[in-house]
């Protein structure tokens, strides 16, 4: 049966959340039991957009641009296969400086979904770095919303990205991080990140099957140094998206 996503209104200091059916969300199957003395098993894995799942186009509102990301697919098939939820949460201040809409950002959504297919849930922030809401990465709001949309806890929760403001988010909502560096990873984010995988599908089989070797900064040398560095707006210490 198609399920038609549906955007929730959201709260002026909110993020757009973006979801499909509830009923969709049943079929997800429980967690395998954790070992004793091992970490809870994750229940769901939230996805950073740009220069995670797809290329980092700044302030992309065309579908047409978009391109999904080495082992983009394979990593969000194996996560599907599991039966965990999934979800993208995206800070998108080109909303806020007047560059995108939300019919852009929805366009682009979709197109994604497209490539990848579907998600149980996006949360979206279109607020500026400067505006102080709690949803933009690093502040944790984009993890809560979509943990709440999907009813997971965040303590069994996984999110991966490829700046040290995905990692932040997840630490602040108590869900885990996990950094696939790109060339707009700064070094001291490599370094300072508990778990890090050289891709985006070694990233997710190891959150599946935990009992693989531990992730760690020693797993990737950061990014490629032959290659350019794609856009990256200024931040502050912790790093940032769009």
């Amino acid at each position: 049966m198609l399920i038609t996503p549906v955007a929730h209104p959201a709260r002026a200091d909110g993020p757009w959340v973006f979801a499909p059916a509830r009923q969709a969300r049943r079929r997800v199957r429980p967690p395998r039991p954790a070992p004793p003395g091992a970490a809870p098993p994750i229940s769901a894995v939230l996805f950073d957009r740009d220069g995670t799942l797809i290329e980092d186009v700044p302030y992309n509102g065309d579908p047409g641009r978009v391109r999904p990301m080495p082992g983009a697919r394979a990593a969000v098939e194996a996560v599907r296969g599991r039966g965990l939820c999934l979800g993208v949460v995206s800070n998108q201040s080109g909303v806020a400086r007047g560059l995108l809409t939300r019919e852009r950002v929805a366009a682009v959504r979709r197109r994604v979904e497209e490539l990848l297919g579907p998600f149980g849930v996006w949360a979206v922030c279109p607020h500026g770095p400067d505006e102080g809401c709690g949803c933009r990465k690093p502040a944790p709001g984009l993890v809560y919303a979509a943990c709440a949309e999907l009813g997971v806890d965040p303590a069994r929760t996984a999110v991966v990205g490829d700046i040290g403001a995905d990692l932040a988010a997840a630490r602040a909502a108590g869900a885990r991080g996990v950094l696939v560096p790109t060339p707009v990873t700064r070094p001291e984010e490599v370094a300072a990140a508990e778990d890090c995988a050289p891709d985006l599908l070694t990233a997710v089989r190891r959150l599946l099957d935990p009992e693989d070797a531990p992730l760690g900064p020693e797993d990737t040398e950061g990014p490629p140094a032959q290659e350019p560095p794609r856009h990256r707006p200024a931040q502050g210490p912790a790093g940032g998206a769009p």
